[in-house]
């Protein structure tokens, strides 16, 4: 596993562990759900409910592969067992890719403007300057857009325990949390 993997998933958790103390839990994911949800409020209600189900698939996820003791709560340690397993975690964070990025381009042509993906990031947690480093390493349009299958697949990349020098880089930094 590279070190960049482990810090992009680092900052990962500290944003998802929205109570701060320590652990995920399911409250956590309902949290940050309804954050990112309410970020893009043009987004119709599939795409709304899409994202909602993916929170939810993510959290299933790591709770069912990793809570041993059943106490409904996941370490950071536990959490990058999984999170960094691509063959235990790369459906869920598929289906969270996706839907992140539909959230994003309410108008559905494909692309996610600016604005609407600042939103979304800022609603997650990740530092404004970051935010503006990575839409701009994703090669935005001179409209100032980004293809959403650019930004989905930066999200698979961004999770793979194999990967540096991607995009997904930019979230991690001086900048970050």
């Amino acid at each position: 596993m590279r070190t960049e993997a482990l810090n992009r998933v680092k900052l990962v958790f500290t944003l998802f562990d929205v109570n701060g103390n320590g652990y995920l839990e399911a409250d956590d994911f309902e949290a940050m759900a309804t954050h990112v949800i309410q970020a893009v409020p043009s987004a119709d209600d599939a795409a709304k409910s899409a994202m909602a189900a993916a929170f939810r698939t993510y959290w299933t996820t790591v709770v069912g592969e990793l809570d041993a003791d059943r106490d409904g709560k996941v370490s950071f340690d536990e959490y990058t067992a999984c999170v960094l397993s691509p063959e235990r975690f790369n459906e869920a964070i598929g289906e969270f890719a996706e839907s992140l990025s539909a959230l994003g381009d309410p108008e559905g042509d494909g692309l996610v403007r600016r604005p609407t993906f600042v939103a979304l990031m800022m609603a997650i947690g990740f530092r404004l300057a970051n935010i503006h480093a990575l839409f701009d390493a994703f090669g935005p349009t001179d409209a100032d857009r980004i293809a959403r299958a650019t930004w989905a697949d930066g999200i698979r990349d961004y999770y793979d325990p194999d990967k540096a020098g991607i995009p997904g880089d930019h979230l991690v930094g001086d900048l970050a949390v």
